[in-house]
């Protein structure tokens, strides 16, 4: 399991840059990044090196945020990789609120997702039922 930060950030010029910057300038790496708009706000789903860091900076920056229990995924890079997932998934009744892509790693031939789904454990089981790989939060601290 993974923890992912939701922080809520104006939907204005130079707002996102702001938030990465007090990121950046904290040594926390983005791993992963997902940005949907809500008129006034924007909602950043990030994805990072280091969970306890980025929520003591944000917090001290004075960005609202939440942390929300996602699942990494290991998906073959081929035709019908992210397929094959969403079937064991939904072949196990498992409903997939949202997801979003990320690259690096050292899995060549491989890409990685990140899942909201609402039961994490039955989905890892269901996955690794299937020979899908999981990634936790110590394996994205290293990538």
């Amino acid at each position: 399991m993974m923890k992912q930060l939701s922080v809520f950030v104006e939907n204005k010029p130079g707002a996102m840059r702001a938030m990465t910057k007090i990121l950046a300038e904290n040594g926390i790496d983005l791993r992963a990044l997902s940005l949907a708009e809500t008129g006034d706000f924007g909602i950043a789903r990030i994805i990072v090196n280091n969970v306890y860091d980025a929520v003591t900076v944000l917090k001290d920056a004075g960005y609202v945020h939440s942390l929300t229990p996602v699942l990494g995924v290991v998906i073959p890079d081929t035709p019908g990789g992210l397929n094959n997932v969403l079937e064991i998934l939904a072949d196990s009744e498992i409903n997939v609120e949202y997801m979003y892509a990320f690259l690096g790693g050292k899995n060549i031939g491989s890409a990685y997702m990140i899942f909201r789904v609402e039961n994490i454990s039955a989905a890892t089981a269901a996955l690794a039922a299937g020979g899908i790989k999981t990634v936790d939060q110590d394996e994205i601290s290293k990538l």
